[in-house]
């Protein structure tokens, strides 16, 4: 009696071939433009200590109330599984003294993070992630930078139907005041419990509230915008003039504050049209006081978080990419227990030199094993038999033309060239 069949837990992203190869396309796009900036790889834990998170995120956040997976491990300590890059990053930085380097620390990373969500198109419970932070500078310039590396990777990838809005959530004396309002303007609301409890921790959080009922009552609330003080107005109009020289178009979105609470100043967010409900593809900003409440010194930073699961869809939505299977320069087809070693030995030399190669395996006839070198794609094909490994030819068989060339073994590598 066979076993029931095991299957991925719901709400993961799998990617099998030929699908694989358009995510790993989408994911070193968006990434390939920070390598170019300067920006280094840092390789962090999936699994971080669940204060980080509150203390980093936010307990007012959904991401910290409803969406964290969190279990004690066996020394009774509480532990989550990513659910976002930013206060990871810090965390390393500050316990490994990078921060005490040379400024600004550019790093990039890249994985898969973790949310309690409820699955559907575009939202997982388990998703891939790139992103990068700058740390140490409060430059509108270093803003206007990685903004323009997240909008060259979209573009690398061949994305049009996006665009990207922009805000500021100002500095402390900014929040402060915008506060003040924001609070009266509350108190005159109907909140339910839960609500409420937002709002006490971080009132900004009701604009971020999906409900449509929340929507229309937010409309009439004082935006922050209008309380930037002289300098973080004045940074703001600094990086959207760089934006504008740099050619990254971009909107105003005064109403935008982001899931997480660590953002302060300079805040983005790109949206693709195609996507529908889930349409934002990555997005990210500025973080000024988040080593601090890190157990850090006090130092600036930026960044942003790309989804490549929205990306890949978004690009498959316009037909920017193709789901493209591996395709080999040459097929080996071994007859014989006595060639494959020398098979082995081939493909091992032209792997070496940068040559993409398959090999026959199993005892197939020589009609089989031709029918899986068609399927495979491959552009050459040779039949390694005894007769060939005592004259040490082959027949280099071109798969599209049916057109053969005798060619010495040890010359291979200059004829797939040719």
């Amino acid at each position: 009696m066979s076993q029931q069949k095991i299957t991925a837990p719901k709400g993961v992203s799998e990617y099998t071939p030929p699908r694989s190869s358009a995510f790993e396309h989408v994911r070193d796009c968006l990434i390939a433009p920070a390598s170019k900036a300067g920006y280094q790889l840092i390789e962090l834990p999936v699994f971080e200590d669940t204060e980080l998170f509150k203390r980093g995120v936010g307990e007012s956040t959904d991401v910290v109330s409803k969406e964290m997976y969190t279990f004690e491990d066996r020394g009774g300590r509480s532990i989550t599984l990513r659910p976002e890059g930013t206060a990871g990053v810090m965390r390393s930085v500050i316990e490994h003294g990078l921060d005490r380097g040379q400024l600004p620390v550019k790093v990039w990373y890249s994985g898969q993070f973790f949310r309690a969500e409820r699955p559907q198109a575009g939202r997982y419970r388990q998703f891939y992630q790139v992103g990068i932070e700058a740390i140490g500078l409060d430059d509108p310039a270093i803003d206007a930078e990685v903004i323009a590396i997240a909008d060259a990777g979209f573009k690398a990838l061949g994305l049009t139907k996006y665009r990207l809005e922009l805000t500021s959530l100002g500095d402390a004396q900014s929040r402060a005041a915008h506060k003040v309002d924001l609070l009266k303007f509350i108190a005159t609301l109907k909140l339910d419990e839960a609500t409420a409890a937002r709002a006490a921790i971080n009132p900004l959080r009701l604009f971020d509230d999906k409900r449509e009922e929340m929507k229309k009552v937010m409309a009439d609330a004082p935006l922050l915008v209008n309380y930037l003080s002289e300098e973080s107005r004045e940074h703001f109009e600094t990086v959207t003039k760089y934006l504008t020289a740099l050619g990254v178009s971009f909107q105003l979105n005064p109403r935008m504050v982001r899931g997480l609470d660590y953002y302060t100043g300079t805040t983005f967010e790109f949206v693709h049209d195609l996507l529908g409900a889930q349409s934002g593809i990555g997005g990210g900003g500025r973080y000024d006081g988040l080593m601090e409440q890190l157990g850090g010194q006090s130092l600036s930073g930026i960044g942003f978080g790309l989804g490549v699961d929205r990306a890949l869809l978004a690009a498959e939505a316009e037909g920017v990419i193709a789901q493209e299977a591996f395709v080999s320069d040459l097929f080996i087809i071994p007859l014989g227990e006595g060639t494959k070693v020398q098979a082995l030995t081939i493909a091992r030399d032209l792997r070496a030199k940068g040559k993409r190669v398959e090999i026959a395996f199993g005892d197939r006839a020589l009609k089989g094993a031709m029918k899986g070198a068609d399927k495979s794609g491959a552009t050459f094909v040779i039949v390694l038999g005894e007769s060939e490994l005592s004259s040490g030819t082959v027949e280099l068989k071109e798969m599209k033309t049916g057109h053969s060339t005798s060619v010495k073994i040890d010359s291979l590598f200059e004829a797939l060239n040719k």
